[in-house]
Parts: C-alpha cells; structure tokens; sequence
C-alpha cells in the first residue's frame, strides 16, 4: 500500500535531460509499524534512483514536496495528504497539483489522489486574489533566479518557461471549477489549446504562445545535452517569442 506521486518535468510528462524527480511517497496502511516500514522503503528507492554510476548521478531528486516540506516525513499517509491539500497547503502547492499523478505503486492508491486532485483544481476561488497570488509567486521566483548576464534564461527569465507554466496554472486554477477538462493533466501545450477552445483566451494568442514554448523546450534540450549550467541564448533568438508570452501574461495577470 505504497505509490510513488511525481510533480513537476515528470508528473507533467515533459521530463527533459538532466531533470530532476519532483517526487513524494505516500502510503496507506493503518498498521502500527506503518510509518516506519514504509519510510525505510522510501528511503531506500530514493537510494536507487539517486545511484552513482559511471556516466554520473542516475537522478536527481526532489522531495521537498510533501507536506510541510523538509519538515515533514518521509513518507505521507494519504489521510494526511488529502486534509492538508484540503485545508492547509498554499497556492503556490495547488499551482503544483496541475501537472502531478501517480507513477509507481498501488494502483489504489493512485486513484485517490487522481481523485484529490481533481478536487482540489475544480475548486471555486476568487479570481482577483488568485490573480494577485500567482504574480506574487512569480516575482518571488524571479528575484531567487537574478541573471545578471546579457544572455536571456529561457526557463527563469520573464517571457519564457516560467510564465507559460504559470499562466497555464493560473487558467486551470481559476477556470477548471466551470471547465473540468482544464483539470486534466494533459501538459502546457494541450491545456493552452483547451483554454482556446473555451475561449478563455484567443486561438492566436495560444498558437503564438504554444510555438514559443516549443521553442524554448528544444533549446533548453539543445543546451543541457551540451552540458551547459544555464539554459541561456542571445535574446535576439528568442524576441519573437518571448514577447508573445509577455503579451499574454499582461492581458491574463
């Protein structure tokens, strides 16, 4: 009674190279010794998926997802995690239900938190302070990035990854309790031409936006393979598209 949920490149099914796993482990089984078989098996996964091999780390991983962050436990029970999407996680975490789903383990298990999931996205929320949250998230998010070089981050920099994540977070969030197919974890570029064909935004906005993004994926694939820090070009490569995503995050937030 143990699974696996992914967040992040791989719960969103756009996990590139040199990725990390945004992963939490969650468990179910009201056995007293639960808690501790469990996160020793947790444990003891995140040893094998963080292997050193000869060509390098196997992963990266990322578990600071789970509730309460490095704080909290290893492993979650789901009781545990669906009181706290419920009540007790902030906005920025419901930002990251919108691309998360069960990879590995009891299939049950799985289920239930598809079924949390969906709940927590179709809720109502007010559109004005949902509005002011996400932006707040995002300036937070430029400031820990700075780049100081003439160069534009094509994940961090405004107009590129980062604001397209949001953006689409922002239309599942305050539009998925009206329009439940917003809640699917269909991946940025499905959702922006779902958010088209409810008209929440126009078709060329979301063609123009769908192309940048695109863009901005294959360049940062290009460059991690190439062993580069920081996924960064001349901005001349990229005007065109990240001025489309500007435009349509000044029209959105």
């Amino acid at each position: 009674r143990f699974a696996v949920v992914a967040y992040g490149k791989l719960g969103g099914k756009e996990l590139g190279y040199a990725s990390d796993l945004d992963i939490v482990f969650v468990y179910d089984d009201p056995a007293p010794e639960a808690a501790e078989n469990y996160a020793r098996l947790a444990q003891r996964s995140n040893n094998w998926l963080t292997s050193v091999t000869a060509a390098g780390v196997l992963y990266e991983t990322d578990l600071r997802l789970r509730p309460d962050g490095v704080s909290g436990l290893l492993v979650t029970p789901l009781d545990s995690m669906r009181r706290y999407q419920l009540q007790q996680a902030w906005l920025w975490e419901h930002q990251a239900l919108t691309r998360a789903r069960a990879v590995a383990g009891d299939a049950t298990i799985g289920r239930a938190f598809e079924d949390l999931r969906q709940a927590v996205l179709c809720t109502p929320r007010d559109a004005a302070a949902l509005r002011s949250g996400i932006a707040e998230m995002r300036a937070k998010m430029l400031e820990a990035h700075p780049n100081t070089s003439a160069l534009f981050d094509i994940k961090h920099d405004r107009g590129g990854i980062i604001d397209v994540e949001f953006m689409v977070q922002y239309l599942v969030l305050g539009h998925a309790c009206a329009h439940p197919a917003l809640a699917a974890n269909a991946g940025n570029l499905a959702l922006l031409s779902t958010a088209a064909g409810l008209g929440l935004v126009s078709e060329t906005e979301a063609g123009e936006v769908r192309g940048a993004y695109r863009q901005f994926r294959s360049l940062q694939h290009q460059l991690r393979l190439a062993g580069e820090r920081y996924a960064r070009v001349d901005p001349s490569r990229v005007a065109t598209a990240s001025a489309a995503v500007k435009t349509l995050w000044t029209r959105l937030l």
